[in-house]
């Protein structure tokens, strides 16, 4: 019987860490993510800042997977409607409410998507494949979000919303690239 009660303690010990480290993980990709909206680059004829939140997004789900990934972006979502000012320097419903609101709600989804079809040291095509489906899904909404909010049509929400980030896309995708497909460690 004290051997059973000893496995169950030590089960019950590994449950514990597991759950504690899948909770840092889940909290630090809110606070990354946070982080990453306040490297922005304004521009000047667009209300969408160049932020590197997109980059963490995806290495959410890169590291945590995808339930853990989306949850983590979810954190951050609340965060900041609750109003703490994560969203590229300001806070609050209203924000997440305006031109960049579909952005902000892809975040999980792609977060989820990558984390559940993506693991460290898959294949280059396969990892490109999907961490590229993810940015379609964060453009997708965020476009149609920002067409509803400023009142212009698809083509002005390409031109204000798509066209100019997808320089800083492809860069920000390749680097979480590189977090997926590592060269084998040598010994």
């Amino acid at each position: 019987m004290q051997e059973t009660s000893l496995s169950l303690d030590r089960g019950a010990s590994l449950w514990r860490a597991t759950t504690g480290r899948r909770v840092v993980g889940i909290a630090a990709f809110a606070v990354l993510t946070a982080i990453g909206a306040f490297i922005r680059i304004p521009l000047p004829f667009t209300p969408v800042p160049i932020t590197l939140q997109t980059f963490f997004v995806l290495a959410s789900g890169i590291y945590l997977g995808g339930r853990d990934a989306a949850l983590s972006q979810v954190l951050y979502l609340t965060l900041g409607v609750a109003g703490l000012p994560v969203f590229a320097g300001a806070g609050g419903l209203a924000h997440a409410m305006g031109p960049t609101g579909g952005f902000l709600l892809a975040f999980p989804i792609a977060a989820w998507l990558v984390g559940s079809s993506v693991k460290p040291g898959d294949r280059l095509a396969r990892a490109a494949f999907v961490l590229i489906a993810a940015d379609v899904v964060i453009f997708a909404l965020g476009a149609t979000w920002f067409a509803a909010a400023m009142g212009v049509g698809l083509e002005g929400a390409l031109a204000l919303a798509v066209l100019p980030f997808l320089p800083g896309t492809v860069i920000k995708t390749g680097a979480a690239l590189a977090l997926v497909v590592r060269p084998p460690i040598r010994r």
